[in-house]
């Protein structure tokens, strides 16, 4: 599908988003609009390997027959059900009951069927677990169906939901049926909802620009960058993946089957629903991944945990964007925990270095980590000036990016780019000021294909540029108290240029000559007017 096209999509569901939600708010219509778009995905997903894999036996319904093709092979062939779902579940890892297809959603939506509402909750519900081998228990506990934003009564709501379905379903018919623009579609519809969320736009998006250079960083070979990408990562890991549209860039950069297993992990419930909603929708299956609810920073993941030293989890890459300055309550366990007690505990004021170190701890020896945070990182004191102090002498920061302000939906502010690795070579820090190359927006300034280029092939060959980048020893970096404040490395300000004083005062005696020589001629002809001179 063409960027073209899939802005006419995007477009158009957002239009019948924005003609629907009613009383309810973007936030709260998101997660319907998202849900039956998942839901197509799955039927049509599923609808397409069950014609294949029945071959001559799928049935070939007339234009106007309405049932769902499966329904008609499942009711004649009651007793085959059980080993063609067996094989379902080999080739695309899920099953779906033919009763709560898309197809049969939509046919009792166009039909204003007084079952839809009820057929939708049995459906949602043998998703979450029946569906899949690993149990997606909660995937739609955000999507009230019963709320009174849909109406006042059960028959109201009903028919809301009808037209929801139905324009959805007129919507996407207009364009390809190739399931593959939905999870495009899904992903322009979360940007449209951050950009009407403001503030809370950063629980769930971070803007694809962003998101594309830090993919591109962690994807680079770190042990040989000029060589270009790596070509298997066996882990990739973001703590605070919000609708997991970072992992899924490292994904895009890396193919279908260059990554063995994806981690994410996720505190808010309804961007957790999110994720794991987007990774299907692009294709992942279930076993490629694992999303987790709960909090990064106490660390209640058992996946993470150091009880068992065998399987602890080491990543070939670490990307987040976790909240800017967040503030929280170290406790006095946590200052002995794993992840901590080497470098310090964060201040309450601010988590940022709380988040670094939970993801560093988890990145391997040969891994890259790429992570978002405010700029007080690079040269706020106390507590943090000393993680800050540790991990320079360590040698585990190799690359500070400045962005541009006002690039994200919720905050204004400008933003950095921390690259870490266990295992650095060069004995500096490169230094990237790319905060004046980007183009003004309406709303938001954009980076263009050309910036994100610049800047990662900058990181890539470590290239210096004036006003741009350069390349900084420990030494110097020792000299400023260790502070990363990036205007102190690569100021873009330009020079002034030298003035040469003997030419200027040459200058000026010669102007003063022409107006003594001035002055005596405009004299002369008021002499000659018998007027007074001036």
């Amino acid at each position: 599908m063409t960027k073209e096209q899939l802005s006419q999509l995007g477009k158009t569901l957002w239009a019948i988003a924005d003609d629907l939600r009613g009383a309810m708010n973007a936030d709260d219509f998101r997660d319907y609009m998202l849900s039956f778009l998942f839901l197509r995905y799955l039927s049509d997903n599923y609808e397409v390997a069950a014609s294949k894999e029945l071959g001559a036996d799928y049935p070939k319904l007339s234009e106007d027959d309405r049932q769902a093709p499966l329904t008609l092979w499942y009711q004649d062939n009651a007793e085959d059900v059980s080993e063609f779902e067996k094989q379902m579940r080999r080739k695309v890892h899920y099953v779906i009951h033919p009763d709560y297809l898309w197809s049969s959603i939509y046919e009792l939506a166009r039909t204003q069927s007084a079952e839809l509402l009820q057929t939708l909750e049995r459906g949602f519900k043998h998703i979450e677990t029946e569906s899949f081998a690993s149990t997606f228990q909660g995937l739609f506990s955000e999507i009230n169906l019963n709320s009174e934003k849909l109406g006042r009564t059960p028959a109201d709501r009903n028919k809301k939901l009808c037209v929801i379905i139905t324009k959805i379903g007129e919507g996407i018919a207009r364009f390809s049926t190739d399931s593959d623009i939905l999870g495009d579609a899904y992903e322009y519809l979360i940007g449209q909802f951050a950009a009407g969320s403001g503030k809370k736009a950063g629980e769930f998006y971070t803007p694809q620009s962003v998101s594309t250079i830090l993919s591109r960083i962690v994807t680079l070979d770190s042990q040989n960058p000029a060589s270009g990408k790596k070509k298997k990562l066996n882990a990739v890991l973001d703590f605070a993946c919000g609708s997991g549209s970072l992992l899924l860039n490292v994904r895009h950069q890396m193919g279908i089957h260059g990554i063995g297993m994806i981690y994410g992990q996720e505190k808010n419930i309804t961007t957790y629903n999110l994720a794991r909603m987007n990774m299907l929708l692009h294709g992942v299956k279930d076993s490629e991944f694992e999303i987790h609810h709960g909090d990064s920073l106490t660390n209640d993941w058992p996946l993470l945990s150091e009880m068992n030293p065998a399987k602890k989890l080491k990543c070939d890459a670490v990307v987040a964007n976790p909240p800017f300055s967040y503030r929280w309550e170290p406790t006095e366990a946590l200052g002995e925990d794993f992840r901590f007690k080497n470098y310090g505990l964060a201040p309450k004021s601010a988590a940022d270095f709380a988040f670094l170190l939970h993801g560093f701890h988890f990145l391997g020896d040969e891994g890259t980590m790429a992570i978002i945070l405010p700029h007080g990182v690079l040269f706020r004191g106390g507590v943090e000036s000393r993680i800050r102090t540790k991990l320079l002498k360590d040698g585990h920061i190799d690359t500070v990016i400045g962005l541009p302000s006002n690039l994200f939906f919720s905050t204004g502010i400008p933003v950095c780019i921390l690259v870490l690795k266990k295992c650095k070579k060069p004995d500096d820090v490169l230094f990237i000021n790319a905060a004046e190359h980007f183009e003004k927006g309406k709303r938001q300034n954009q980076l263009l294909p050309e910036h994100i280029d610049k800047i990662v092939d900058t990181y890539q060959h470590r290239r210096e540029k004036e006003r741009y980048a350069s390349r900084v020893s420990m030494e110097e970096i020792e000299k400023n108290d260790y502070n990363l404040n990036i205007s102190r490395y690569v100021s873009t300000t330009e020079a002034e240029p030298e003035i040469d004083l003997a030419a200027v005062h040459t200058n000026l005696n010669e102007i003063e000559k022409r107006i003594c020589e001035a002055a005596d001629k405009h004299n002369q002809y008021l002499k000659e007017l018998n007027l007074p001179p001036v």
